[in-house]
């Protein structure tokens, strides 16, 4: 679903991403952990398009989005560590108008209306963005990447923000999705989540991947959050 070819991506004479490999296949949910400054955001958004790389290729269902990104654009939903929506737009004009951008049809109104109300803000609704705590603007940014059922969902720190509620809710549609054949790639600090949830995981530190693979290969009989210290702690 998601191939990540030796992507390769600087800032000046920093490299963010040194010569990264990944391949997340359809019905896995597939962790990203690393410090901040790791390089994770940096490949999230190479992933969906937002920044240019400097080298490598990346592959959204077999499409190369370096080669055609609008194509890969539709087949992805992105949610960042910090949404930035329309504060002046009403939530379910926000609503609509992602709906129309990737062409929802007669679907829209039903899917708006389950998942505003499974994570609880089907009446907040018709109130201003502006006035939403950022708890809600997260659960807005996810109900929107939702809603036009894409293959791909790819997520930067999505649990920061939530209530244990939401946070459940959304473990929930995380491994319905994939059971129907999609793929989620996901950053997380969250390591207890991420061990519970992921089928695989890579961390990476200073642009490198240190490791990927399945979790329970990963973590072996530690918990992740000792061998992500370990490796951590290494030539440093």
């Amino acid at each position: 679903m998601l191939k990540i070819d030796s992507l390769t991506k600087s800032y000046g004479e920093k490299r963010a991403v040194d010569d990264l490999t990944l391949h997340i296949e359809k019905g896995e949910i597939y962790g990203f952990i690393g410090h901040n400054g790791a390089g994770k955001t940096t490949t999230l958004k190479s992933c969906v398009g937002l920044i240019g790389f400097d080298s490598g290729e990346i592959y959204v269902d077999g499409v190369s989005i370096r080669k055609y990104p609008i194509e890969c654009k539709k087949m992805i939903a992105y949610i960042p560590d910090n949404p930035e929506l329309y504060d002046f737009l009403s939530g379910i004009k926000y609503l609509d108008f992602i709906a129309g951008v990737y062409g929802v049809g007669e679907e829209k109104n039903e899917r708006i209306k389950a998942l505003s109300e499974a994570f609880e803000i089907a009446d907040d609704l018709a109130s201003p963005i502006s006035s939403y705590s950022h708890g809600m603007k997260q659960k807005l940014a996810i109900i929107s990447a939702y809603l036009h059922d894409p293959k791909l969902i790819i997520m930067d720190e999505p649990f920061v923000g939530l209530d244990p509620k939401a946070s459940h809710t959304l473990k929930v549609m995380m491994r319905e999705h994939c059971d129907k054949g999609g793929a989620i790639f996901f950053s997380t600090h969250v390591l207890d989540v991420a061990e519970k949830l992921c089928d695989k995981i890579a961390i990476i530190k200073e642009g490198k991947l240190v490791v990927a693979g399945r979790t329970e290969d990963v973590k072996g009989d530690d918990s992740l959050e000792d061998v992500f210290l370990e490796l951590e702690e290494k030539d440093d």
